[in-house]
C-alpha cells in the first residue's frame, strides 16, 4: 500500500473514532445537562445524536427505555421560549422506538402510548393550516389544533403522516406512506391516501377485511361534517402545519 493509501486509512479510521466518541457524549440521557430540561426523561431513555429540531423540553415526557433516533425533532409550541401552561403536550410512552428523521410536533396534545415503534421520517402533530378565507395567505391564517392519540403497541410504518385529530387504537399497525386522520380501533391495520382500516383481528379468526360498519366507525371522523371533508383533502394535498 502507498504512503498516500497508508494516511488516508489512519485519517479515516480516526475520523470514525471521534465521531463515535461525539456521539456518545451528544447522546441525551436523563444523566446528561440536556435531559434536565424535559418535563420526564425516564430511566434508560435517550435521544441519539446527531439531534434534530428539539425544543420546549419543558412540556415533552419522554418514558423509560425509550430510544429516540438520529435527526428526530420533538418539540412544542411556535418556538423556543414560550410558555405553553402547565400542563404537558407530548407524551411518549415507556419502550418506545422513534425511527430516525422523525418529526413529533405538538401544540395542543400528542399521546403516544408504551411501546409503539415508528420506521424513518414518520411525521406526526396536532396542528394543522387551515384555507377558511380564500384571499388570505394560507401560512399567515391561524392553524387549527386537535389532540392525537397513538395507542399502545402500535407500529407506525416509514413516512406515516398523522394529521391533527387522529385516534390510533392499541396494537395497531399503520402502513408505511399512509396519510392518517380518524378514529381507528384496536388491532387495526391502517393504510391508505387518505387512510382507511383494510383490516381488523378477529379472536379465533385472525386478521380479516373489515366488516362495512367497522370501516365506517374507522372512518367516522372523516365523515362528520365539512371541516373534516376538509382536513381529508389536505391530507391528499400535503397541506400540513411546520
Amino acid at each position: 500500500m502507498s504512503l498516500h493509501g497508508v494516511v488516508r486509512r489512519a485519517l479515516g479510521s480516526l475520523v470514525h473514532r471521534i465521531w463515535e466518541a461525539v456521539r456518545k457524549v451528544g447522546d441525551v440521557t436523563p444523566a446528561s445537562p440536556a435531559g434536565y430540561r424535559f418535563r420526564r426523561l425516564g430511566e434508560g431513555a435517550c435521544l441519539s445524536f446527531p439531534l434534530g429540531a428539539v425544543f420546549g423540553e419543558a412540556w415533552i415526557e419522554i418514558g423509560e427505555h425509550t430510544l429516540i433516533g438520529e435527526r428526530v425533532s420533538i418539540s412544542t409550541g411556535m418556538g423556543p421560549g414560550v410558555d405553553l401552561g402547565p400542563d404537558s403536550i407530548v407524551r411518549i410512552g415507556g419502550g418506545c422506538s422513534i425511527g430516525r428523521g422523525s418529526h413529533i410536533v405538538g401544540h395542543q396534545s400528542i399521546d403516544i402510548g408504551n411501546d409503539v415503534f415508528t420506521g424513518p421520517y414518520v411525521y406526526i402533530t396536532d396542528q394543522n393550516h387551515v384555507y377558511d378565507d380564500p384571499e388570505a395567505p394560507i401560512g399567515r391564517q391561524w392553524p387549527r389544533n386537535n389532540p392525537v392519540s397513538i395507542g399502545s403497541g402500535s407500529w407506525l410504518g416509514t413516512g406515516a403522516i398523522i394529521l391533527p385529530g387522529t385516534r390510533i387504537g392499541r396494537q395497531c399497525v399503520v402502513a408505511g406512506g399512509a396519510v392518517v386522520r380518524g378514529e381507528f380501533p384496536d388491532h387495526s391495520v391502517i393504510a391508505g391516501i387518505p387512510a382507511k382500516v383494510v383490516r381488523h383481528y378477529v379472536p379465533g379468526q385472525g386478521w380479516l377485511p373489515p366488516h362495512p360498519e367497522v370501516a365506517e366507525a374507522g372512518n367516522a371522523r372523516d365523515t362528520r361534517d365539512a371541516r373534516d371533508a376538509r382536513d381529508a383533502e389536505d391530507a391528499e394535498t400535503g397541506v400540513i402545519s411546520r
